[in-house]
C-alpha cells in the first residue's frame, strides 16, 4: 500500500516506477490518497485523522484479506506508515525521504523536533531509501531494530538531482524505486507459502 506525501498524490514517477517495478515482481499495489487531497485542500489533516484513514483503509482492502503486505510512503507518508504499521499488521515499511529533522527553527529559536521516535518505535523490518542532500537529515541504519539505509546520491528530499551531481533526476527516480522494490518484493515473498497474488496490477483505494 503506498501513502503519499504531504504535497504530492499518489500518481507521482516515483510511485509509478515503484509500481511497475512490483507489478511485475507479482505484487498487488494500492495508493491510498488522503481525504484532504480529495477535497482539493493542500494542508494536510491532523496525524490521528492520517493514521484513522490509513487504518481503516489497508485494514479492509488489505490485512483482511489474509496475505502478507507492506506500506511504502514518501514523506509524510512514510510517518503515517511508521505508526500504523504495527498495529496492522504489516511486513515492514519502505521509507522514501523519510523527514527526520524539519529544516528550520522554532519561533523560540531552537531547532525543531526529531521525528526519531517514529523510526525507533516502529517494532518491524524498515528501509529508509534517502537523498544524500536531504535537508530533513539522515537516518543512522540500526541492525538491532532491522532497520536498513539506503543513499541515493545526488538526490535531496524528493531525489531531484543537480547538473554538478552527474545524473539525471530520472535516473535518481529510478535507483530509489529499484531498491525499493527489491526491498518490498523480498519482504513480501509473493512466490512463498501463499503463493502468488490473484491479481498483480495497480488499484487505486
Amino acid at each position: 500500500m503506498f501513502l503519499h506525501g504531504a504535497g504530492s498524490g499518489v500518481d507521482t514517477p516515483l510511485f509509478n516506477a515503484l509500481a511497475t517495478a512490483l507489478a511485475a515482481g507479482g505484487a498487488r499495489i494500492g495508493r491510498l490518497e488522503m481525504p484532504y487531497r480529495v477535497a482539493g485542500r493542500r494542508a494536510p489533516d491532523r496525524a490521528a485523522r492520517l493514521d484513522a484513514v490509513a487504518l481503516a483503509a489497508v485494514s479492509t482492502h488489505v490485512a483482511d484479506t489474509g496475505r502478507p503486505f507492506a506500506l511504502a510512503g514518501v514523506s509524510m507518508g512514510s510517518r503515517v506508515a511508521m505508526r500504523v504499521a504495527g498495529p496492522l499488521g504489516a511486513r515492514g515499511v519502505l521509507a522514501l525521504g523519510f523527514p527526520l529533522c524539519p529544516p528550520g527553527r522554532t519561533a523560540a529559536g531552537e531547532p525543531k523536533p526529531s521525528r526519531q521516535h517514529e523510526l525507533d518505535e516502529v517494532g518491524l523490518p524498515v528501509l529508509v531509501v534517502q537523498g544524500e542532500r536531504d535537508p530533513f537529515g539522515r537516518p543512522e541504519p540500526d541492525a538491532s531494530r532491522e532497520r536498513r539505509l539506503h543513499l541515493v546520491r545526488g538526490g535531496d528530499h524528493s531525489f531531484r538531482t543537480r547538473v554538478r551531481d552527474g545524473r539525471e533526476p530520472e535516473e535518481a527516480v529510478a535507483e530509489a524505486a529499484h531498491v525499493g522494490a527489491a526491498y518490498l518484493l523480498d519482504l513480501l515473498d509473493p512466490l512463498g507459502p501463499l503463493g502468488p497474488p490473484d491479481v498483480p496490477h495497480p488499484a487505486r483505494i
